[in-house]
């Protein structure tokens, strides 16, 4: 790694305080540029970056990428970088390539819940697989969220998410059948460990053991069950602020992709309620 790349990751982790899941993204980035181009990221071309670029097919892995070097170089502009004693003179001025826009995937309550019967329920891991799912269905939480939740976070059925991205903090309402299913399991359950979620072996649940419980039961990753809750809370009748503040997105435009569900629902509502819409009208002349 070089001093360059060191000096940046150093400075979105203590000054920026990004989460440790973006910084590791924005390290593996460069670290391949480096890699690729047999070069300090400093002493790199335009030309050493677009051949970078053009190795990567998906659209959305380029972009992230060059996200990651834009900001790189925008850190070592600012922080007057030199490279053997000569000011950094460049900084990549590629677009971000067009990504096409696809609705995120998300599960129907009845479908969750007619997966959910096949949990045996006789079990501790069952009990804690029954609770962890509709935990993450009832909260919207990011699974780096979900497994890092203390007993201590919840209270009076309100979550208090504290290791959301940029370190912010945002309380959740969780919903009774969701703590009803987490009170069986904390019941059963013998460890007197703080964290809310642990294994077989009383260790903190990782990153990879919630992705197995729901592909195991439902076949989707748990940020599906993220984008389920944000999808049954706009059908609900949610405004797309609210949906923002539950979800922990900095920006409203992160949560616009759901815009989409409210302008079907919308236009449900006046096909089923406007009298318009009832009625049949023949115009003649």
């Amino acid at each position: 790694m070089s001093n360059g790349v060191e000096a940046f990751l150093e400075y979105i982790s203590i000054v920026k305080v990004l989460s440790s899941h973006t910084i590791e993204a924005y390290k593996n980035d460069l670290l391949q540029f480096e890699e690729f181009t047999q070069k300090d990221a400093l002493a790199t071309s335009s030309d050493d970056l677009i051949t970078f670029l053009a190795t990567i097919p998906n659209s959305r892995t380029l972009n992230r990428k060059l996200s990651s070097i834009n900001a790189f170089y925008d850190f070592c502009l600012k922080s007057n970088f030199k490279k053997d004693g000569v000011p950094l003179g460049w900084r990549p001025n590629i677009k971000l390539a067009k990504v096409p826009k696809t609705l995120p995937k998300f599960l129907e309550y009845e479908e969750i819940k007619s997966h959910l019967s096949l949990i045996d329920m006789r079990t501790l891991m069952g009990l804690r697989d029954y609770a962890f799912i509709l935990f993450l269905y009832a909260t919207g939480a990011r699974v780096s969220e979900a497994i890092n939740v203390r007993k201590s976070d919840i209270e009076e059925g309100w979550l208090k998410i504290l290791n959301a991205k940029g370190d912010k903090e945002r309380m959740v309402p969780i919903a009774p059948n969701a703590i009803d299913a987490l009170g069986v399991y904390l019941k059963e359950r013998k460890n007197l460990d703080d964290y809310l979620w642990l294994t077989y072996q009383g260790k903190r649940m990782s990153r990879i053991t919630a992705f197995k419980i729901t592909q195991k039961y439902l076949g989707v990753s748990p940020h599906v069950l993220r984008h389920s809750f944000a999808t049954a809370m706009i059908l609900g009748g949610a405004d797309l602020s609210v949906v923002q503040e539950l979800l922990g997105h900095v920006s409203i435009s992160t949560t616009q992709i759901y815009m989409h569900l409210q302008k079907k629902d919308l236009r449900g509502t006046v096909v089923n309620y406007h009298p318009l819409s009832k009625e049949c009208h023949e115009i003649t002349g």
